[in-house]
């Protein structure tokens, strides 16, 4: 399925049947004055702005990738320009919330214009939705009110300041619940990292590492159902490490072992564990041990 691009704010309003907004590259949505959700064209859409929306009752499936979330609670789903959301089609939607749209170029000449590329949570996965308290939700709600007030008001030389100031300010509670969140659930983070870590020893065991070479983040987030980011944001709350730390730890230990314990050049353990160039595994052995390959294994046979 081919998706429909929705550029400009002001066409996503016309695609809605709501009225123009009052500002061309902002606007808050209220999701009760939607009424024509069953529109086709909404199936499949890439947006060419950002979108933030708190939603309630929403009845229906949601895909993002090839995940799917039952949104019956108040939750937050992020995202960025470009990407492809795929949504069921209903025409009995009584969906509640607020729709936040930025378009890039109002975000010209602000630092937040970089910073907003940081936020894991714009490339997580619709499965992945932020979970609010009803104190967060409260927040969230009025950050997004003060936003609608200020970009429907008369414009005058404070108001993108202003808007920028909200906007950053919500972008920070939204990092500190997504953060609240993966503490909050620690039992099923904790099964992640037990899945994660057992994906990964098989890769090694199974000397994938020959044939596929190192394995990257994605590898374990697509067998997971988990985004690369949100993977890297979970095991990074919890452990400390990102992933690609936990798959750079994995190749020192395999590595120490064949140094230690098999007659291979270095040379050849650097392409049993999936370097194309030794120079690479000597770089990053070394960085990681403070070693060459050569002098670790010099210093264990002392």
């Amino acid at each position: 399925m081919k998706p429909y691009t929705i550029q400009s704010i002001r066409e996503l309003h016309q695609l809605l049947e709501l009225p123009k907004p009052k500002h061309p590259l902002i606007s808050v949505i209220d999701f009760s004055t939607i009424k024509c959700f069953d529109d086709e064209k909404l199936e499949a859409v890439t947006y060419g702005f950002y979108c933030i929306a708190i939603k309630k009752n929403f009845k229906a499936k949601m895909r993002y990738g090839q995940q799917h979330y039952d949104f019956d609670e108040g939750v937050m789903t992020f995202f960025a320009p470009h990407q492809v959301v795929i949504t069921e089609i209903r025409d009995d939607w009584e969906l509640e919330g607020l729709w936040l749209v930025i378009h890039p170029d109002f975000l010209q000449g602000f630092s937040i214009f970089k910073e907003i590329r940081q936020f894991g949570f714009f490339s997580y996965s619709v499965n992945e939705a932020l979970h609010l308290s009803e104190e967060e939700e409260h927040t969230i709600n009025q950050l997004l009110a003060n936003i609608s007030n200020e970009s429907e008001a008369t414009i005058d030389t404070f108001s993108q300041d202003i808007i920028i100031k909200q906007i950053e300010l919500l972008l920070h509670y939204c990092d500190r619940f997504y953060r609240r969140q993966f503490l909050t659930r620690k039992q099923a983070n904790s099964s992640l990292i037990s899945t994660f870590e057992d994906l990964l020893g098989a890769y090694f065991n199974n000397n994938l590492t020959v044939t596929d070479g190192i394995p990257n983040v994605s590898y374990f987030a697509e067998r997971m159902n988990l985004s690369r980011n949100y993977l890297s944001d979970m095991l990074r709350n919890s452990t400390g490490q990102s992933a690609q730390q936990h798959i750079q730890q994995k190749v020192i230990e395999k590595a120490k072992e064949l140094l230690t314990n098999s007659e291979l050049t270095v040379s050849e353990i650097a392409y049993q564990l999936g370097f194309e160039y030794p120079q690479s595994f000597h770089k990053l052995f070394k960085n990681k041990t403070t070693f060459s390959p050569l002098e670790y294994r010099q210093s264990y046979n002392l």
